[in-house]
């Protein structure tokens, strides 16, 4: 079973994206913020549990933003998982912001559900 860290200061967003993601079978932990996704991801390592396959993350949250969780994130020697991040900001150079950070996939909200699954299915190599 694969794990996806959800990663939303928005507690109706991460209530939307895990429904969709454990009803297709998966395993979901949630974040509110960048800080808090982070300590899971460095913990989870440190303590030999299951690493997680795949974040999806939003970009503006409070403590530390979905852009400096991934920039972090990826600077740490951790096994390392694709990024989907989601967020409401729409412009070219949100995009290339989220890309230069780490992120593998860029999507506007509101993010619905059968293109979300399609591109985490995607993201996790998985065939539809």
């Amino acid at each position: 079973m694969k794990h996806i860290l959800i990663v939303d200061d928005a507690a109706t967003v991460r209530l939307y994206e895990r429904a969709i993601f454990e009803d297709a079978g998966y395993i979901v932990r949630e974040a509110s913020n960048g800080l808090e996704a982070l300590e899971s991801a460095l913990a989870a390592c440190a303590e030999g549990q299951h690493p997680f396959d795949l974040y999806v993350v939003d970009v503006n949250m409070p403590q530390m933003d979905g852009y400096s969780f991934l920039r972090t994130l990826r600077q740490h020697d951790i096994p390392q998982a694709p990024a989907i991040m989601v967020s409401t900001e729409a412009q070219e150079c949100d995009r290339r912001k989220a890309f230069e950070a780490g992120a593998n996939l860029y999507i506007v909200k509101p993010a619905r559900p059968v293109p979300l699954l399609r591109n985490v299915k995607l993201m996790l190599g998985e065939t539809q």
